[in-house]
């Protein structure tokens, strides 16, 4: 029996990006067509990284370029670590002791006996897979995406994932700020979105309506919403406290929608701390669904992003793409997508937070100016077309003596 479904083409984005940069990236793409690459990270669902790889490998895979993507497998052991050392490169004084470390390697290298990585190019995402290069002969460039905030990383876990780093061909990373002092050529990639996707597709109002409804969320009152995995780096304990201060001056409904990510064993404990906070307009929810999300960044009068700690922030592009203007903090690639007064506010404590809250919903023609800027800028930066083309562009650098037997 043969199915046919459609798939995302490079070619989808034509009516988004028009014809000159399509026609560029299958020219970059040209060179790749007899090259396989394999992106590799620790989850299939549950934030941005997930989200990207699942969009990219397949345009990859429409210019011709057979891209895969596998997934290491952990104990809850496992994840609790990597968990450790993803906080601690984000700043948190965290230590990894000498059994952490024994775990770690060991759970590496017993996925290294499962696969078969002999592509032209590998891709590894994050700290979880990274050291997986020591066991493998290289048939071509490895490369290390971090999408961490690396800007002030705990010293002692830094310099002991620094050796494996120094295997690898490139490093990338997704703003200047977490560039590092290494031997190894590093490149700047922002994250991007699919504006074809559940979650940002086009919704009618009758759509929009549906899925708020079916989830009890009332729209009598203006929604601020905050999407983003329930993660303390998310600050929503802050971001409830700063829609409590706004309360006094206007009001509001305010939606926390999160979730755990698959290699995020944090998740349902912060999910569990904030339950004590709900009310009848604090709404916390942990679901997983892409329509929800879409209709809530389109419903919102506000949406935030008030990480204190942020490799990038994905739902930040994700609202502005549907014309909803965003607070978020100051810190990471958030910085990169809002334009402070533009498309949104960049905030640095609660009271910011608050005070730019009450700015919003009082002022109609700010909220309505602030739309039609963000999704300008997300149409300029942040498609995943952009994306693409980066990678091919590293690709094609490299000088690859290896050749493709035909």
């Amino acid at each position: 029996m043969k199915f046919d479904y459609p798939l995302k083409t490079i070619d989808d984005y034509e009516s988004i990006t028009g014809s000159e940069a399509l026609n560029r990236i299958r020219m970059k793409a040209k060179p790749l067509e007899k090259r396989n690459v394999v992106h590799v990270n620790s989850t299939y669902y549950g934030g941005g990284v997930a989200e990207i790889l699942s969009v990219l490998t397949l345009l990859m895979n429409s210019l011709g370029i057979k891209t895969e993507w596998r997934l290491i497998q952990g104990s809850p052991d496992f994840f609790g670590i990597t968990k450790k050392m993803h906080n601690a490169l984000q700043g948190r004084p965290n230590e990894i002791n000498e059994m952490e470390k024994r775990i770690y390697e060991s759970t590496i290298y017993e996925n290294s006996v499962r696969k078969k990585l002999d592509h032209d190019f590998v891709v590894i995402h994050d700290p979880q897979p990274l050291p997986l290069i020591h066991y493998f002969e290289k048939k071509g460039p490895w490369i290390w995406r971090c999408h961490i905030d690396l800007s002030s990383p705990n010293r002692t876990v830094w310099q002991y994932l620094k050796p494996y780093i120094c295997y690898y061909d490139a490093m990338i990373v997704s703003i200047r700020e977490f560039r590092k002092k290494i031997h190894v050529p590093q490149r700047l990639f922002m994250p991007a979105i699919d504006p074809f996707s559940l979650k940002n597709r086009p919704l009618s109002e009758e759509e929009i309506k549906k899925q708020l409804e079916n989830h009890g969320i009332p729209t009598d009152l203006p929604l601020i919403v905050q999407i983003s995995r329930f993660d303390r780096w998310k600050d929503p304990l802050g971001v409830i406290k700063a829609f409590k201060q706004a309360r006094k001056q206007v009001d509001a409904t305010l939606v926390l929608l999160g979730n755990a990510a698959m290699d995020d064993p944090e998740g349902e404990q912060v999910f569990e701390s904030l339950l004590m906070h709900r009310q009848e307009r604090i709404i916390i929810i942990s679901h997983e669904n892409s329509l929800l999300v879409n209709a809530l960044q389109r419903k919102a009068a506000v949406v935030l992003q008030k990480s204190i700690r942020e490799g990038f922030g994905l739902t930040v592009s994700e609202a502005l793409w549907k014309g909803t203007p965003v607070i978020g903090g100051r810190v990471g690639g958030i910085r990169y997508q809002i334009r402070d007064g533009e498309n949104g506010f960049l905030v640095s404590s609660i009271r910011d937070a608050a005070d730019r809250i009450v700015l919003l919903l009082k002022d109609e023609a700010l909220r309505s100016q602030m739309s039609k800027r963000g999704r300008e800028i997300v149409q300029d930066q942040f498609l995943m077309s952009r994306l693409v083309e980066q990678y091919l562009d590293l690709f094609n650098s490299f000088e690859t003596v290896f050749r493709i037997k035909k």
